[in-house]
């Protein structure tokens, strides 16, 4: 199996950045499957916030399936999360050595996050039906550099399959309704 240990980083899906993203509209309930999904499958999360102070915090819909799951935002000033001790903690706490990427913005904080994730030889895979920037350029170069790093790609509907494996899983039918 690809995603034998996997976790999620969910980086920075704030109100400010939401307020000119790119694809908003289609994005936001897209992470909303994503968590909702991952939730059903059991693969934790490590939920991130670039400087809630200037950006504001996760979008509200996205914070509360975080908080129902009893997660708690890491606070960061640096763009990537590695550059975060308590990420850099948290994540070695999880045992996960596949890392599945999402949130804002593909070609700053998640990009350089995929970069450094690379670098200390995590698998990353980035899923790009959940990601974004403020435009579709700096969407598809932030993809685009994290591919060039060794990240592999993916999206919500394939991962969230892939992870299942079989239609014997006893979340299929949960898995399947989400995504309709």
């Amino acid at each position: 199996m690809k995603y034998a240990n996997p976790i999620l980083v969910f980086v920075d899906v704030q109100e400010k950045l939401n307020n000119v993203i790119h694809d908003k509209d289609d994005l936001i309930p897209r992470l909303e499957k994503l968590l909702k999904g991952l939730e059903l499958l059991n693969v934790p999360v490590l939920w991130l916030e670039q400087y809630p102070k200037g950006l504001g915090t996760t979008v509200e819909s996205l914070k509360e399936i975080l908080k129902a799951s009893s997660y708690s935002p890491i606070v960061k000033n640096t763009f990537s999360a590695w550059g975060s001790v308590e990420f850099q903690e948290q994540l070695k706490e999880s045992g996960a050595d596949h890392i599945l990427l999402a949130g804002m913005e593909s070609h700053i904080c998640v990009f350089q996050t995929a970069r450094d994730l690379l670098l200390e030889n995590y698998d990353v895979d980035v899923i790009v039906d959940c990601v974004s920037s403020r435009t579709k350029e700096n969407k598809d170069l932030g993809i685009d550099r994290m591919i060039g790093y060794g990240a592999g790609t993916t999206g919500l509907e394939s991962l969230l399959f892939e992870l299942l494996e079989t239609a014997d899983h006893p979340a299929f039918k949960d898995i399947s309704r989400l995504i309709k």
